[in-house]
């Protein structure tokens, strides 16, 4: 019956969020705006994803640009403000997260063509709001819990517990104001922060753009810079 339930409740999701054919249809998606973190802290951020696997994320402060990227095999960043510009290999938990990102219709759309594993544990309140539960074990072990609103059957808050090195930790993520880009409802507003920590974060796209041409090589890591002579 839980799994069952558990298919069901994904199905309702991808009907709220615009039904699969919708979201094959996007091939690509651009997203801009902007991240506000503690101490009045603002950096412009920039999302390219790209299917199947495919994601580069840059934000840029103090002019200057720090790209983290997954091309479908291969991960990689660039941290200019320690004045780096080559890039560098992305550490264990930076890898799992850049991977998630990677994920263009998110864990849950073909989770069991993905190695997901999908089950509903019951209902719950988020801040005063009824909502369905859903456990979601990623191929790498890692889970994710899905609140999906009572009434709507959009994600209203986001779990994560990422194993790193034998160490779990744990986020939590709430997304809202949801608006369509070519069919597809994405949540434009994401706060998140560390679970039990008083410090959040907030990510406000301003522009949400599907199917723009956007190369491979976006995604690839580039070659490294010529060393001086």
């Amino acid at each position: 019956m839980a799994a069952q339930s558990a298919d069901e409740l994904v199905g309702k999701y991808l009907k709220a969020i615009g039904g699969s054919e919708k979201l094959v249809a996007v091939r690509t998606l651009r997203m801009s705006g902007k991240y506000y973190g503690d101490g009045g802290y603002v950096t412009a951020l920039l999302q390219l994803n790209r299917r199947p696997n495919m994601v580069r994320e840059e934000n840029s402060t103090q002019g200057l640009t720090g790209v983290t990227a997954y091309d479908g095999t291969t991960g990689w960043k660039i941290d200019p403000w320690g004045g780096k510009k080559d890039p560098e290999p992305l550490e264990e938990e930076e890898l799992k997260g850049i991977i998630e990102d990677s994920d263009f219709d998110g864990p849950l759309v073909n989770y069991a063509e993905k190695g997901n594993k999908v089950e509903y544990v019951g209902k719950d309140q988020v801040e005063g709001t009824d909502a369905y539960k859903l456990k979601v074990t990623l191929k790498n072990g890692d889970v994710q819990y899905f609140y999906l609103d009572e009434e709507y059957y959009v994600p209203i808050k986001i779990e994560i517990e990422r194993n790193v090195r034998g160490a779990f930790r744990y986020y939590e993520m709430y997304p809202s104001e949801f608006k369509e880009v070519a069919g597809w409802y994405l949540p434009y507003s994401i706060e998140g922060n560390v679970k039990g920590s008083q410090s959040k974060w907030k990510i406000v796209y301003e522009r949400i753009e599907a199917n723009l041409p956007i190369e491979a090589d976006r995604f690839m890591k580039p070659a490294l810079a010529t060393a001086p002579h």
